[in-house]
């Protein structure tokens, strides 16, 4: 049988997108073996609305620069394009309508979203949708007893393994994989601290991203 092609969804507001984020994504496209990876800018992410974002124009066209030298690296605005529609099980569902039969997904996700994940909309659909990946940082405990038995025993720690596809072969439904993907250390709170500075941005981001964030002065005080 052919194997389907396998898609990450990448997800976030990219506030702006750094090097970590970019760097994750070649890191998931080795593990995973992935044919692309696909990032999401949010229009405003539902945990994110008692704080200012730049606006999803900005974000977009970040993503964009960043994004542009990686040919299995592409951003979606299928959430940009739906800002009455903000939360994720609607955009898996509406990713699994169109590309579920032709294409394996994986969302993408952090440990902390993971922690917190009974609180988001519909939150065992959005675990059943597409296969899931929690990306963890060093020394970060992941439990699992704040989800149900079921699901606890879809969790497959794929940490510290050099291949993960025997672990993608096994049959029985969607799995949540746990990956020791790199994080590097790169905020996005501290780019927009260091822009807000005048400081420079050194390697935080790429250099198109820089230069966009200097031309439009993002992340100024008062612009």
């Amino acid at each position: 049988m052919e194997r389907r092609r396998r898609i990450a969804l990448y997800g976030g507001t990219f506030d702006p997108v750094h090097v970590g984020h970019t760097a994750l994504a070649r890191r998931l496209l080795e593990q995973f073996s992935l044919d692309e990876v696909l990032f999401i800018p949010a229009h405003v992410a539902p945990h994110k609305r008692d704080r200012e974002v730049s606006p999803a124009l900005h974000r977009y066209a970040m993503l964009a620069l960043a994004t542009q030298g990686h040919e299995r690296f592409r951003v979606s605005t299928v959430e940009l394009d739906a800002p009455e529609s903000p939360y994720t099980v609607g955009t898996l569902e509406r990713f699994v309508a169109t590309t579920g039969r032709e294409a394996r997904l994986f969302f993408v996700m952090g440990a902390d979203s993971w922690q917190e994940i009974t609180t988001w909309r519909e939150w065992e659909r959005v675990l059943t949708l597409t296969d899931i990946v929690v990306v963890t940082r060093p020394g970060y405990e992941v439990g699992t007893s704040h989800v149900t038995r079921a699901i606890g025993e879809r969790v497959v720690d794929t940490r510290g393994r050099g291949s993960v596809e025997e672990a993608l072969n096994e049959e029985g439904g969607t799995r949540i994989y746990l990956s020791d993907a790199v994080v590097m250390d790169v905020s996005a709170t501290g780019v927009r601290r260091a822009a807000r500075d005048g400081a420079e941005l050194g390697e935080m981001v790429a250099p198109p991203v820089a230069e966009y964030i200097g031309k439009y002065s993002l992340y100024q005080r008062g612009a």
